[in-house]
């Protein structure tokens, strides 16, 4: 598990699938069916991804709303590799780990989705750009893949 600060860029996917959608609560959830969805029609395991989804798509509606703009998913497939990215335009509004203090309490219901996106994916990061898009990304191993 790595995270990664600069540009990574991916080869040549062999599958590719990209949605706009509203960032709204409403959005963040449709990116997650519409992931697992086609996932499931590649033939793909999607139980990590829809995680991961769910939880780039929560960021993007959460920090990276701006009014009357959408995000980006993008599904890309290269070997046995997974990367999901999800771009806001927000580009200033970077993703910041969190830091553990012995006052939040274990129930805290939010602050750990980048943990989670650390613990599941391979290697995970931010491009920045185009102007004011970022993109959040992250790639799993699709061991296991039907």
């Amino acid at each position: 598990m790595t995270h990664d600060t600069k540009t990574a860029e991916p080869p040549t996917p062999v599958r590719k699938f990209s949605v706009h959608l509203p960032a709204t609560r409403k959005g963040a959830h449709r990116a997650r069916t519409l992931a697992t969805e086609q996932l499931r029609a590649w033939r793909l395991p999607f139980d990590t991804a829809a995680h991961i989804v769910a939880e780039l798509a929560a960021n993007a509606v959460l920090h990276g709303h701006v009014p009357g703009r959408d995000f980006r998913l993008d599904l890309a497939v290269t070997d046995a590799t997974l990367r999901i990215e999800v771009t806001d335009t927000r580009a200033e509004s970077l993703p910041t780990m969190p830091t553990p203090t012995p006052d939040t309490p274990s129930t805290a219901e939010s602050g750990r989705g980048l943990l989670l996106i650390t613990a599941l994916a391979t290697h995970w990061g931010v491009t920045s750009g185009p102007v004011p898009c970022k993109t959040v990304w992250a790639e799993i191993g699709l061991t296991g893949a039907e």
